[in-house]
């Protein structure tokens, strides 16, 4: 969603813009926008659509070493030129970007802008118009700022320009990721570290309800009352050689293809020297402390921890709820004596997830998060972070991240138990080792999975997937890939709920995926199967072996019964990413979709 950049040195501006927002372009927006000033004042250019068309649209001659850049996901406003970002004050005096949702836009218009003559329909031209009355006031550009961001009820991320002072980018946040880059004589502006690798690997961290005037030399950090904060950097630990497609096609199916390599990382980095689980042991407390779990996520992210509900339960003997952040937050539960809240994020900015890390936190219960990205907002918050350790992932689909937190729950489990007592003779390192293999085998057989997606899908409306336990999991998570990225009404049920009202959707030629890796159900999934085939269903059975039938389409290798989640969403990862191909679909930026949800 939304990505943010500035930058201030003595290098071409513009440039490092545009480069910094296509390394956001992962995220998700509908168009986009640069504005860079110099001695003949601001210049702003912004295009509905691709970077590739701003580019165009920026003046080539325009020389600047200041600006602030944009990549929009519409929130207020349909997407458009005139709603793109940056949004200048009436006077033009002021440019701003932002990111987030201003919950009481219609309240301040209202109140201190009704003779304003607004040009977009964005709640973010508010801002800019806001710190121009102030302005005009008589407050200095940072009073102004200040004091427009202390009326503001929502989430932000902002950086503004003042063309009466064209040496100083002025920067505030809440609840939206932002963060501050350090160089010699540079300093930059950055939702994202990776837009602006190419300036510095070293950033500050902004915290809630803070301003930061940002010049070429020196980065100040305030609260909204004026009052300086003193704050260390940090180095991000992203390697931005990870984030090219080199000869792959596309990054989704280049990360598929990476899931075995992360399985592998995974052991090395929770493996000591004597191939035993390196956990942290603030971390083994906290889970043995829990009298229950409860595990907050959403998208990919539940789906995962779904399958990490039942691996804690089954293996650690703790009770464990699972939510989606987004209800738990307006609507939490009735909480056990001792919880322990686990996140589940891939950005770890995940903005529905940090209101309940927020809320938690303001009760005194402690806090794990599970991510990919060290250094993010829900990783520095939380009490303790376990990291999954799966590489940037780009693609808005969700894959090498997904089976990397089940592989770390996985872990995670068995830690628990041991230091419970519990006797537990699974051993996760030797186990993901196996089921590397098993990826490695499917990632090698792309041609089955496109024989199926062309068989099965190349004209479908919709598609149904069935499974029981764990396979159900995996089925909700099959059916969120193939409806994200090819538009196929996509659902996976239970299979034992088909005749509670579902089988009415099938029509004949209706394609059903059924997978069957669960001993303990493998029959009883097969019934099910059955009763939609005699309604007309077209079906496409994915098993293990152990539990296959001669008549399935796909057979995974065997791995443990614990972990076929993360052998068995393979075939699903690639049987979408064909079903989209087909289709034309564009691949990683699926419409209407952002990779990292930062507003609610």
């Amino acid at each position: 969603m939304c990505g943010i950049v500035g930058y201030i040195g003595t290098a071409d501006a513009k440039e490092i813009l545009l480069r910094g927002l296509e390394k956001l372009e992962y995220r998700g927006y509908d168009s986009a926008g640069i504005a860079v000033a110099n001695e003949k004042g601001v210049h702003v250019y912004k295009e509905k659509g691709r970077i590739a068309a701003l580019r165009e649209a920026v003046d080539p001659m325009q020389q600047s070493d200041v600006g602030i850049g944009h990549t929009r996901w519409a929130t207020h406003g349909v997407p458009s030129q005139l709603n793109a970002h940056p949004h200048q004050s009436s006077n033009s005096r002021f440019t701003i970007v932002h990111n987030g949702v201003i919950e009481n836009y219609e309240q301040i218009r209202r109140e201190f802008l009704p003779n304003v003559n607004m040009v977009s329909d964005t709640d973010t031209e508010i801002i800019v118009q806001l710190v121009e009355v102030f302005s005009k006031d008589g407050l200095s550009t940072e009073q102004a700022f200040r004091k427009t961001l202390s009326q503001l009820e929502g989430s932000y991320a902002t950086a503004l320009i003042d063309d009466e002072d064209r040496e100083t980018i002025y920067v505030g946040k809440n609840k939206s990721p932002l963060l501050i880059g350090l160089s010699d004589g540079v300093n930059v502006v950055a939702s994202d570290a990776m837009a602006m690798l190419q300036v510095t690997n070293e950033f500050v961290e902004i915290e809630d309800k803070e301003v930061v005037i940002v010049t070429r030399g020196e980065v100040q950090i305030k609260k909204l009352n004026g009052e300086e904060v003193d704050r260390d950097s940090y180095i991000a630990e992203i390697d931005s050689t990870d984030i090219e497609k080199g000869t792959y096609p596309h990054f989704m199916l280049k990360e598929i293809e990476e899931q075995p390599f992360v399985m592998r990382n995974i052991i090395t980095k929770y493996k000591d020297e004597h191939d035993n689980i390196k956990l942290d042991e603030n971390v083994r407390n906290a889970v043995t402390a829990a009298d229950r779990i409860y595990i907050i996520a959403a998208g990919t992210s539940y789906h995962s921890g779904l399958v990490g509900k039942e691996l804690i339960e089954k293996i650690a003997n703790i009770p464990v709820e699972t939510h989606i952040a987004s209800e738990f937050l307006y609507n939490m539960p009735l909480l056990s004596k001792k919880p322990l809240f686990i996140f589940i994020s891939q950005s770890g900015e995940t903005a529905d997830l940090r209101g309940v890390l927020v809320n938690a936190k303001n009760m005194g219960h402690p806090s794990l998060t599970i991510t990919n990205v060290p250094g993010s907002t829900l990783s520095r918050e939380s009490d303790y972070t376990l990291h999954t350790y799966a590489g940037p992932e780009i693609a808005v689909a969700s894959t090498k991240a997904y089976t990397a937190q089940m592989a770390v729950m996985a872990i995670l489990a068995v830690d628990a138990a041991r230091a419970g007592g519990v006797t537990i003779e699974f051993d996760p390192l030797q186990e993901l080792a196996i089921v590397a293999n098993a990826m490695e085998i499917f990632t090698n057989q792309k041609e089955e999975m496109e024989e199926v997606a062309r068989n099965y899908l190349s004209v479908s409306r919709n598609c149904f997937f069935i499974g029981r336990s764990m396979d159900y999991h995996v089925c909700l998570e099959g059916a969120l890939k193939l409806k994200e990225i090819s538009y196929i009404q996509a659902e996976g049920f239970a299979g034992g709920e088909l005749k509670h009202g579902t089988i009415a959707l099938i029509e004949e030629g209706t394609p059903v995926i059924g997978l069957a890796t669960q001993k303990g159900v493998s029959l009883n999934i097969r019934g099910n199967m059955k009763e939609v085939v005699a309604r007309g269903a077209n079906p496409c059975f994915i098993s293990m072996e152990g539990c296959e039938h001669e008549e399935d389409k796909i057979v995974m290798p065997k791995v443990h019964e614990y972990l076929t989640p993360l052998v068995s969403v393979i075939p699903m990862q690639l049987i979408s990413y064909y079903a989209a191909l087909h289709r034309g679909c564009d691949v990683d930026k699926p419409r209407n979709l952002a990779k990292s949800v930062t507003v609610e």
